[in-house]
């Protein structure tokens, strides 16, 4: 069967994206001003046989609310998202998207949130395989001391949603 996946480049002031999105909803979001190969290697781990299709109509709706979230006018998603993952890559997503707007968590905390509190490790793990950035927002877990620790986006991009958040968690 062959899978298609619909991807447009979204740009928005210095932000430059690639995402996709199946008949399903949105199932990636790319790095931070990195190139097309980041999305085709990751469709090719995901599916065996995949189309990759440019419709910028198809993801109208996906890009401005990703832009709205990059504009501060947004602060939680409403579109749809097929994001698939082993039962504990989904727990850990799931947790994700319950840390607030501009709040961060440690690792140890998601660990706590999904009652396996000695998996941070795991919980690392899978925060890394992501495959929606901002859309899961895994910008918003931090390192035990409050450090800025691994993101697959980048830590300067991580360290732009962050700031970003907080800028506009009060407005």
């Amino acid at each position: 069967m062959n899978h298609k996946i619909y991807w447009t480049l979204l740009t928005h002031r210095d932000w430059k994206i690639y995402i996709a999105a199946t008949e399903a909803g949105l199932c990636f979001v790319g790095s931070l001003n990195q190139s097309f190969d980041e999305l085709k290697e990751w469709a090719k781990k995901r599916f065996s046989n995949v189309e990759l299709i440019e419709n910028n109509g198809v993801l109208q709706s996906y890009s401005e609310e990703i832009i709205e979230f990059l504009k501060g006018d947004r602060q939680q998603f409403s579109i749809p998202m097929d994001f698939q993952g082993t039962q504990f890559q989904l727990e850990v997503w799931n947790a994700l998207n319950n840390i607030q707007y501009g709040e961060t968590k440690t690792y140890k905390d998601i660990a706590d949130m999904i009652n396996n509190p000695k998996a941070v490790r795991a919980v690392g793990t899978a925060i890394g395989k992501n495959p929606l950035l901002i859309m899961i927002p895994c910008h918003r877990v931090i390192g035990k001391n409050g450090t800025l620790t691994g993101y697959r986006g980048g830590l300067a991009m991580k360290k732009m949603l962050l700031k970003m958040e907080q800028q506009y968690k009060s407005v």
